[in-house]
C-alpha cells in the first residue's frame, strides 16, 4: 500500500521556512494493545484490530494531538499492527486519518498536526535487558514496506509474548545494517539508497536500564560511532544538566555527532499525549527535516520544561514562537510594477516578486550583482530607516535603494504580523540595518559599542537605558541652572548695585538732616512761598487794580445841555444822572485809593520775601559749612531731590536684593544636588556595566574583553577650553597626552586648590586661566560630563588582548557580530555580508553561538557569500537570488532540508558539487 501526501499550504503561508513546533516523538498506539497498557479509549468498542474501532481511534487519538496543541507526532509502538494483516495497523489508519481526513469542524487533521511520522520501538539484543531504539519513517515509506521492515528487524521474533515484550534477534549494529540493505532493495532505482523515504533513529528513556546508556555502557561510543542515532530522550524529571552530570564523556559524544536531548510522553493512551514534549523547529513534514533539526540542535530544538523550586519540571514560561506577534517581525515583501528590478517580468506569467521572510533567520545568498545588497538597501530606504553615517556607506546605500530597487516606481507592500497596519512602515518593522562595511564603521562608535553593550544582559538593561535617560535630564537640568544662575548673577548684582545708591542716598539724607538741611528746606520752602507771593502780586494783583482805576477813569457818562430842557426832559432824570456822576466819583477815587494801597502792600510784601530769601541764604551758609565739615561740597545740595527719590526706592530694592539671594541660594543648592545626584547615578551605571563586562567575559570565555575608560569622551571640555578663547590654555589642552588629560571635575578641583602645575599649567595660563574662570565659568565647568567609554578588545593567540581599532576589518566584524547578535534586542537585524575578511575560526567558535541563541527572539535577515554562515547557522530560510543585467529574480527559497536549497547552497556559496568534492579529498574527508 502506497502513500499519497496530500499537500496544504496552511503552515508555509503563516510561516516562511522553519517555524518551532511541539513535538512529542514517542507515543503508543493500540496496536500495542497486547501488553495490556494500550487500551481502546472510552467510546470506543470491539476488538483493537477491528477496522470500525480503529477508524474511531485514529479519529480520537488525532483529536486528542491537537487539542493538546501536539504538531508533529511520531508513533512508536513496540508492534506496528494490531492484528494479523497488514490492514490491522493503527499506526497507518492515524497516519491515513492525518493525511485525507477532516475534524468535526470540517478543516482538515493535516491543517492541525503539521506532521506524523510512523514507526516503532525497538528493543534490540544489547545489554542484558536489551536496548530500546525509537525509528521514526517518512509515511512515504508506505504501509507494508514499513510492516516488513518491521518484520525483518525483529528477526522473526514476535514482539509481545504472553503479555510481555520480546526482545529482536537483532543488535543494534545488525538493524542499521539491516534498514541500509533494505532501503537498497526498495530503493525506486537499481542499487540506489535514496528511495522517496528516510528514517531517523532515537534513544528512548536513554537513563534507563533498557536505555541507551545503561545498556551500553562502556561501549556507548561506540555505537554513537555509527552516527544513526540523532537524540537521547530525559527522564520524566531530568533536564540536559541532570542526564550530564558526572559524564564529559557524554558531552564530548553528543557534540562530536552532533545529538541532541528531547522529551517525550511514552504514552499508551490519548490523555498521555504531549504530557512531555520538545520543541523542534522544522521546515517540511519530513524526516530529513527532523534530522536536519537534532544536527542543529543548538537551534533547532528546545526543551520545553524547566525545573521549579521543588525539584519537578513544568513548561517554560515563554515557548520560542516567534511567530506568535511577541517581537516584530517581516513575513514578506511583495513587489510588483514591470519597469522595477525585481517587478519586471520575464514573460507573460512572472508579473513581480514576493520575499517570504522566517521570524528567526532568513539568508540570502546568489552570485555578484543578483541584488542581494539592492534588496536590503531597497527595504531601508521604503521603510525611512535611518542610513549609515559614514558619507561613501550612505551613497552606495542611497544608490543601490533609490536607483536600483525603487527605479520604475515599483509598488511594495510589506507584512508584519502583529502590528498596526496604519502605522508607518518603520514603526511596524523597526529594523536595524548595516550595510556593507558599515559594520567596520561601527567599531568606530563608541556610542554605537555602549548601546550594544548596554542590551546584553536583560536583567540590566531596563536600567541601564533609565539611568542613561536620567544622565541626560540632568545634564540637560545642570546645564539650564547654570544659565539661570548666570542671569541671577546679573539681575543680583544689579539689585545689589541699586540697593547700595538707595542706602547711600538714604545715608547722605541723615547727615544732611544732622547738617540742618531740614531748616534750610523749611527756609527755600518759605523763601519760595513769599517770593510767589510777591511775583503774583507784582505780576497779577497790582496790573489788575491799576487797570481796573484807569478803566473807571475812563468810564465818562453823556453830560445835559439846555436841548434837553426844551425836548421835556423831566427832574427825575435829572436827578438820575447827577447820582450817577457823583456814583462814578466815588469809584474812582476809591479805586485811586485801592491803588495806592495795594502798591504799599506789594512793596511790603516783596520786602518780606527778600527777607525770606536772605534768611534762606544765611541758613544756607551754616548748612554748607555743616556739610563741608562733614565730607560734603555744596554741590551735593543740589542733588537733594535725586537723593530723596532713590532713597524712597530703599525698600524695593532691598526686598529684590533678598528675594534675588534666595532664589540664587535656592537654584545653587538644586544645582549642588542634581551634581551629586548625577555622580551618583554614574556610579550605578558603572557597577551595571561592570556586571556587563563580567558576563561578557563569562559568555565569550575571555575571547572578548571590554573596558571602561572614566570619562573618556573629552569632547564637552574640549568645547569648553576652546570656547574660552585664551590662546595659553587651548596649546596647554592640546599639548596633554589624552591620558594625563583631567576631567572636567579635576580640573576645577585644581583651579581651587591652585595645583594646575600638577597637570602641567604654567604659571603664566594658570594666571589667563583664572581670568576667564568667572564663578559662571566654574559653575559651567562643574555642570560638564565627560562620558565614559568603552573599547572592546580580542584575545590573541599568544592570550594577549588588542584593541578593537588595531584588529583586522574581518575581526572587527566578528567581535561586533558577536555582541550585536547576544544583545536583549527585539528588533529585528539586517545585514548586508558581514563576512570580508571575516575569521572564520572566530565566526564558528563565537558568531554563530551567538547568532543561534536568538531564535525566538530577534528576526535576523543576512545576505552572506559566507558558506559557514549558510550551512552552520541553520538558517530557518534561504532565499537565492539571480539576476541579469536589468532584473532580479527568486530563485530558489526553503531551508536546508529542501533539496533545490541545499544544490543552491552548494552551487552558491561552496562553488558547485566538483569544487565541494575536491575540497572534501583535499582535506582527506
Amino acid at each position: 500500500m502506497t502513500f499519497e501526501r496530500q499537500h496544504t499550504d496552511k503552515w508555509r503561508n503563516e510561516v516562511p521556512g522553519a517555524r518551532w513546533f511541539k513535538a512529542d516523538l514517542q507515543v503508543h498506539t493500540i496496536d500495542d494493545h497486547a501488553g495490556g497498557r494500550a487500551k481502546l479509549p472510552p467510546g470506543v468498542s470491539g476488538h483493537p484490530a477491528d477496522a470500525a474501532a480503529q477508524a474511531r481511534y485514529a479519529r480520537l487519538f488525532l483529536q486528542a494531538a491537537a487539542r493538546r496543541g501536539v504538531q508533529v507526532l511520531g508513533l512508536t509502538p513496540h508492534a506496528p499492527r494490531a492484528g494479523a494483516g497488514a490492514d490491522t495497523s493503527a499506526v497507518w489508519r492515524i497516519v491515513e486519518g492525518w493525511n485525507t481526513g477532516t475534524d468535526d469542524d470540517g478543516a482538515p487533521f493535516r491543517d492541525k498536526v503539521y506532521a506524523v511520522f510512523p514507526g516503532f520501538e525497538l528493543s534490540c539484543r544489547d545489554g542484558s535487558s536489551g536496548l530500546h531504539l525509537l525509528f521514526l519513517f517518512d509515511p512515504e515509506i508506505g504501509r507494508d514496506r514499513y510492516l516488513r521492515l518491521f518484520d525483518a528487524v525483529m528477526g522473526g521474533v514476535e514482539p509481545w509474548r504472553d503479555g510481555r515484550l520480546q526482545i529482536s534477534s537483532r543488535r543494534a549494529a545488525e538493524v542499521f545494517d539491516d534498514i541500509h540493505s533494505f532501503r537498497i532493495r526498495e530503493g525506486e532505482g537499481a542499487g540506489t539508497s535514496n528511495p522517496d523515504w528516510s528514517y531517523l533513529v532515537l534513544a528512548p528513556h536513554a537513563d534507563s536500564n533498557k536505555g541507551l546508556l545503561d545498556a551500553l555502557k562502556a561501549q556507548v561510543l561506540q555505537l554513537f560511532d555509527h552516527g544513526e542515532i540523532a537524540g537521547l530522550e530525559l527522564g520524566d524529571n531530568k533536564l540536559p544538566v541532570d542526564a550530564l552530570k558526572n559524564r564529559p564523556w557524554l558531552r564530548e559524544g553528543m557534540a562530536q555527532y552532533r545529538q541532541a536531548f528531547f522529551h517525550s510522553s511514552d504514552a499508551y493512551e490519548l490523555t498521555g499525549i504531549g504530557a512531555r514534549y520538545t520543541w523542534i523547529k522544522l521546515a517540511t513534514p519530513r524526516i530529513e527535516a527532523l534530522r536536519q533539526a537534532f544536527l542543529a540542535s543548538d537551534s533547532r530544538v528546545r526543551i520545553g520544561f524547566r525545573k521549579t523550586a521543588a525539584g519537578t519540571l513544568c513548561p517554560i514560561e515563554t515557548p520560542p514562537d516567534t511567530a506568535s506577534g511577541r517581537i516584530p517581525w517581516l513575513k514578506e515583501v511583495s513587489i510588483t510594477g514591470r519597469a522595477s528590478f525585481f517587478g519586471r517580468a520575464a514573460n507573460r506569467q512572472e508579473t513581480g516578486a514576493i520575499f517570504r521572510l522566517n521570524p528567526d533567520l532568513t539568508c540570502i545568498i546568489g552570485g555578484s550583482m543578483t541584488g542581494k545588497s539592492t534588496f536590503l538597501d531597497g527595504l531601508r530606504i521604503h521603510i525611512g530607516a535611518p542610513l549609515p553615517s559614514d558619507d561613501h556607506v550612505r551613497k552606495q546605500v542611497e544608490s543601490r535603494g533609490r536607483n536600483r530597487f525603487l527605479g520604475g516606481s515599483p509598488a511594495i507592500a510589506l507584512t508584519c504580523p502583529g502590528q498596526d497596519r496604519t502605522a508607518p512602515s518603520h514603526e511596524q518593522w523597526p529594523a536595524l540595518f548595516f550595510a556593507q562595511n558599515e559594520l567596520q564603521q561601527l567599531s568606530q562608535d563608541a556610542a554605537a559599542i555602549e548601546d550594544i553593550l548596554a542590551r546584553l544582559v536583560p536583567s540590566e538593561t531596563a536600567g541601564i537605558e533609565a539611568r542613561a535617560v536620567k544622565l541626560r535630564d540632568l545634564d540637560a537640568e545642570l546645564e539650564l541652572s547654570v544659565r539661570q544662575l548666570e542671569k541671577m548673577d546679573d539681575t543680583l548684582a544689579d539689585a545689589e548695585q541699586a540697593y547700595e545708591r538707595t542706602v547711600k542716598a538714604k545715608r547722605t539724607l541723615d547727615t544732611f538732616s544732622e547738617a540742618g538741611v531740614a531748616r534750610l528746606h523749611r527756609a527755600s520752602r518759605r523763601r519760595q512761598l513769599w517770593k510767589s507771593a510777591a511775583d503774583s502780586a507784582c505780576s497779577e494783583l497790582g496790573p489788575a487794580v491799576q487797570r481796573a482805576a484807569d478803566a473807571a477813569h475812563d468810564a465818562k457818562l453823556p453830560s445835559r445841555d439846555d436841548g434837553d430842557s426844551a425836548d421835556g426832559t423831566d427832574d427825575a432824570v435829572a436827578r438820575s444822572e447827577a447820582d450817577l456822576n457823583e456814583r462814578r466819583d466815588r469809584i474812582v477815587a476809591g479805586l485811586d485809593a485801592m491803588a495806592r494801597t495795594v502798591n504799599a502792600w506789594i512793596a511790603d510784601v516783596t520786602k518780606a520775601a527778600d527777607a525770606a530769601a536772605t534768611r534762606e541764604a544765611a541758613i544756607r551758609a551754616e548748612v554748607e559749612r555743616a556739610l563741608a565739615e562733614r565730607g560734603y561740597d555744596a554741590g551735593t545740595l543740589q542733588e537733594l531731590q535725586t537723593l530723596n527719590r532713590n532713597a524712597a526706592l530703599l525698600p524695593h530694592y532691598e526686598a529684590l536684593v533678598a528675594d534675588t539671594r534666595s532664589s540664587l541660594a535656592k537654584t545653587e543648592e538644586r544645582f549642588e544636588r542634581a551634581l551629586a545626584e548625577r555622580q551618583d547615578i554614574v556610579e550605578e551605571q558603572r557597577l551595571a556595566f561592570d556586571r556587563v563586562i563580567d558576563s561578557v567575559r563569562r559568555d565569550f570565555n575571555g575571547r572578548i574583553a571590554v573596558r571602561r575608560d572614566n570619562e573618556a569622551d573629552v569632547a564637552p571640555l574640549d568645547r569648553f577650553l576652546r570656547d574660552l578663547t585664551r590662546r595659553g590654555v587651548t596649546r596647554w589642552w592640546n599639548d596633554l597626552e589624552p591620558k594625563s588629560r583631567p576631567s572636567p571635575s579635576e580640573l576645577l578641583e585644581r583651579f581651587r586648590s591652585n595645583t594646575l602645575h600638577d597637570v602641567g599649567m604654567s604659571g603664566a595660563v594658570q594666571a589667563t586661566f583664572g581670568e576667564s574662570m568667572t564663578e559662571s565659568k566654574q559653575r559651567e565647568l562643574a555642570a560638564l560630563r565627560c562620558p565614559d567609554r568603552y573599547s572592546l578588545e580580542l584575545r590573541m593567540d599568544d592570550g594577549s588582548y588588542r584593541a578593537l581599532d588595531r584588529l583586522s576589518g574581518g575581526q572587527r566584524v566578528s567581535v561586533l557580530l558577536s555582541l550585536l547578535f547576544e544583545t536583549n534586542d527585539s528588533r529585528p537585524l539586517v545585514i548586508d555580508q558581514p563576512e570580508d575578511e571575516l575569521d572564520n575560526r572566530f565566526l564558528w567558535d563565537t558568531v554563530l553561538p551567538a547568532l543561534k541563541k536568538l531564535r525566538g527572539r530577534r528576526q535576523v535577515i543576512m545576505a552572506t557569500h559566507n558558506a559557514n554562515i549558510v550551512v552552520n547557522a541553520d538558517p530557518d530560510m534561504v532565499i537565492q537570488l539571480d539576476a541579469t543585467a536589468h532584473r532580479g529574480r527568486i530563485a530558489a527559497a526553503g531551508a536546508i532540508e529542501d533539496p533545490d536549497i541545499r544544490e543552491a547552497i552548494v552551487q552558491t556559496v561552496d562553488g558547485g558539487e566538483r569544487a565541494f568534492r575536491l575540497r572534501r579529498r583535499k582535506y582527506g574527508f
